[in-house]
């Protein structure tokens, strides 16, 4: 699995005119799923992104985690992240899971950051979306559950 892990001041994603996921501070994830990902690469990078301590102390350093400011979380589906660019123009997307094997994958990611006491708003898998974000910082990070 994979994510683009965003800090945010706020975050929303629209699909077809109506917002259906909007966080204030907190964290904008996208995330891809490969295929032959399973439970414990999705166990393994919601402890990792919930973990995270990248929100700044009286000190200016990052030394505070999502828990620490009151933030939430947007997660929205991201089977870009698995594009292969390396031939041609256009992108070839045979590693990203197909919806059978991401859907299931995306839920229990979802389901592991909930039950870890935080609010996790959603965009809306397979649709086109809008995503707006105003990043704080600005602080991105790409996380690989290959080389965690």
């Amino acid at each position: 699995m994979r994510a683009v892990v965003t800090r945010v001041s706020s975050a929303s994603v629209t699909v077809e005119g109506r917002t259906v996921g909007q966080i204030g501070t907190g964290y904008l994830v996208l995330l891809g799923i490969r295929t032959g990902d399973g439970e414990a690469q999705a166990e393994k990078l919601a402890e990792k992104i919930t973990g995270l301590r990248v929100f700044e102390d009286e000190s200016g350093k990052m030394n505070r985690g999502l828990s620490d400011v009151g933030g939430s979380l947007l997660v929205v589906s991201q089977f870009t992240l698995y594009g292969n660019c390396k031939h041609g123009r256009r992108p070839e997307f045979l590693q990203a899971a197909k919806s059978a094997e991401a859907i299931p994958l995306y839920e229990f990611f979802l389901r592991r950051c909930r039950e870890r006491g935080y609010t996790v708003e959603t965009g809306q898998f397979g649709a086109e979306m809008l995503v707006a974000s105003v990043n704080d910082g600005p602080v991105t990070l790409i996380l690989d559950t290959e080389t965690l």
